[in-house]
């Protein structure tokens, strides 16, 4: 599948591309003038410089690079976070830091993984009753353990 990608003039680096033949996502990379030092809780929106023109019928999914989560407590909001095939602006990730100490983000650093996912238009029809199953109404904890969970 060939993917359209326009730069912006802060843009620095290579295009993206996949690490390995097997691997699902290929990593952004933040284009920041000036490291950023984000303190435990603190989240910010880290700019790629990228924009891209995805096919109809598919979506982009930002999602957490692991070796920042565990090594750092780094994560993304809204994950993962969908960039929509009719959407032209620049891609940026919302991360946060979970863990206890500072962490500081420099330029270049890979800030996400993006993996490109088909999308399925579903037909709603309004009904007035559902099927039966099993599991029925059964939510939060109903296959495995149970906990209390304020609704």
């Amino acid at each position: 599948m060939k993917v359209k990608v326009k730069t912006w003039p802060h843009f620095k680096g290579e295009l993206p591309q996949y690490q390995s033949a097997g691997a699902s996502g290929f990593d952004v990379r933040a284009c920041i003038d000036k490291p950023i030092v984000l303190k435990p809780m603190e989240r910010v929106l880290v700019p790629t410089g990228l924009t891209f023109e995805i096919p109809e019928g598919y979506e982009i999914q930002a999602r957490p690079r692991s070796g920042w989560a565990a090594k750092q407590g780094l994560t993304l909001l809204n994950t993962p976070g969908t960039i929509d095939a009719d959407y032209r602006g620049e891609i940026k990730i919302i991360v946060i830091n979970l863990g206890q100490e500072s962490v500081t983000i420099n330029d270049q650093d890979r800030c996400a993984q993006l993996v490109i996912c088909p999308v399925v238009h579903a037909q709603f029809d309004l009904v007035t009753e559902l099927s039966d199953t099993a599991r029925g109404e059964a939510g939060f904890g109903s296959t495995g353990k149970q906990e209390n969970l304020r609704q």
